[in-house]
C-alpha cells in the first residue's frame, strides 16, 4: 500500500487511486481508516467505505456521524440495521482508542516528540465474479510508508520496517486476532460485497463510455490522449504504432476520479523524434474490461486541441482590434464635432475612473 504524505489533509482519498486494470471482472470492498495526530483542522479519525472504488459511506468520529453516500446503501442498511449499528460501534467506540494508542506507541518507536503524524489502515477484499476467487487484505501505513500487512496464507504479519517488528511478533502470537482477520477478509467481507453489488446493481454495474481527446500545450510538447467520463474504472488507455502497442516514448497517467463518480485517465506520447509524415501511423486506444469494441482515435493534427493561438489567428485578432479601435476613434471624433457645433466649445476631458469545495470493517483491531 502506497500512502500519501502527512501534509495532505485529504490523505485517505488518494487511496482510491491504487487500482489497476485487469482482464477479468473483479469487484472490491475497501474500508479505509485514517487517524491523525497534530492536525488541528483534520478529525482525529475518519473512516470510509468503498465499493468498486465508489465512496458509499463516511464516518467522522469527531462529529459522531455516519454519512451514507448512495440511496441504495441507505436501503441496504435499513433492511440490515444490525450492520449499521456495528459500524457505529466500531467508528465511535472501538477504533478511536485503538488508533490513538497505536500512534502514541509509534511516535515513541520512531523517537518523535511532535509534528504531524498519520496512521492508516486499508482492509477489505476483492472478488472475481468469473472465477469466484477471493483475495483479502489488511494493511497499515504510518507517515506515508508501509508499516504492516497481513499474509493470510502463512498466517503471519509482514513488517518492512524495524519499528514494526515489535507489533509483528506480538500479532503473530495472537492466534485469535489472525482467525478474526481470516473470517472478516475471506468470509464476512465477500458476503457484504455481494450484498452491496445486489442492492447497487444499476449504479455499480453500469457502463459509461468516455469522451476521448488529443491535447497538446505547445507544438513541441507531448500529445496527450485524454479519456474522461468513463465507468467503471477497469479500463486501459495506450498508444499504438502500426497497430502495435507502444511501451517507449509514452508516459501513462493514473486513473483519477471525477466529481460525478466517473473516471479519467491520460497517456502522453513524445513526438520529438517523429516526422509529421509518420503521424498517421499512430493512434490512441481506449479499452474497457468486458467490452469488445475499442475506442480508437487517430493521431491527426486537426484533432489536437491546444491553448496556443496560431499566428494566422493572432493576425486576425490584431487586425480586428485595429479596425474596432479605428471605428471607435471615428465615432468619438464625430460625436465631438457635433458637440462642438452645438456648444461652440469643447469641455475639458474628465479623468479616468480608477475605482475597482466504516468501517474499520469497519472491524476492531483487525
Amino acid at each position: 500500500m502506497k500512502l500519501t504524505s502527512h501534509q495532505n489533509m485529504k490523505i485517505f482519498i488518494l487511496l482510491l487511486l491504487s487500482s489497476h486494470f485487469a482482464s477479468s471482472v473483479k469487484h472490491s470492498l475497501k474500508y479505509i481508516t485514517t487517524a491523525s495526530s497534530g492536525l488541528q483542522d483534520f478529525p482525529e479519525m475518519v473512516a470510509v467505505a468503498m465499493v468498486n472504488e465508489n465512496l458509499v459511506a463516511h464516518c467522522d468520529n469527531s462529529k459522531k456521524i455516519i454519512e451514507l453516500k448512495q440511496e441504495w446503501v441507505k436501503k441496504l442498511l435499513e433492511n440490515d440495521p444490525h450492520q449499521l449499528e456495528e459500524y457505529k460501534r466500531t467508528c465511535f467506540e472501538w477504533s478511536p482508542p485503538f488508533f490513538k494508542a497505536q500512534i502514541n506507541s509509534l511516535k515513541q518507536r520512531f523517537n518523535q516528540s511532535g509534528g504531524v503524524h498519520i496512521l492508516q489502515r486499508m482492509s477489505g477484499c476483492e472478488w472475481d465474479d468469473e472465477t469466484g476467487e477471493v483475495i483479502g487484505f489488511n494493511q497499515y501505513g504510518y507517515d506515508g510508508e508501509d508499516f504492516l500487512s497481513v499474509d493470510l496464507k502463512t498466517e503471519t504479519w509482514i513488517a518492512p520496517k524495524p519499528q514494526a517488528f515489535i507489533s509483528k511478533l506480538r500479532w503473530d502470537a495472537d492466534k485469535a486476532r489472525m482467525k478474526l482477520n481470516q473470517y472478516h477478509l475471506t468470509v464476512l467481507f465477500p458476503e457484504w460485497l455481494k450484498k452491496f453489488l445486489d442492492y447497487g446493481r444499476s449504479f455499480l454495474l453500469r457502463t459509461e463510455l468516455p469522451s476521448v481527446s488529443l491535447l497538446q500545450k505547445t507544438p513541441s510538447s507531448p500529445v496527450s490522449c485524454h479519456a474522461t467520463g468513463f465507468y467503471p474504472h477497469r479500463a486501459s488507455l495506450f498508444w499504438r504504432k502500426d497497430g502495435e502497442e507502444l511501451h517507449e516514448e509514452v508516459d501513462h497517467g493514473e486513473i483519477l476520479p471525477n466529481h460525478d463518480g466517473t473516471f479519467q485517465m491520460s497517456v502522453d506520447l513524445d513526438l520529438s523524434s517523429v516526422t509529421p509524415e509518420d503521424w498517421t501511423r499512430y493512434d490512441c486506444v481506449f479499452q474497457f474490461s468486458g467490452v469488445k469494441e475499442d475506442i480508437i482515435t487517430k493521431l491527426e493534427k486537426d484533432r489536437i486541441r491546444t491553448n496556443e493561438v496560431k499566428p494566422s489567428d493572432m493576425t486576425v485578432l490584431v487586425t480586428a482590434a485595429v479596425v474596432v479601435l479605428a471605428l471607435a476613434l471615428i465615432l468619438i471624433g464625430v460625436a465631438g464635432f457635433i458637440v462642438y457645433k452645438k456648444k461652440k466649445a469643447i469641455s475639458p476631458p474628465s479623468s479616468p475612473d480608477n475605482s475597482a469545495e466504516l468501517s474499520e470493517q469497519l472491524n476492531p483491531e483487525t
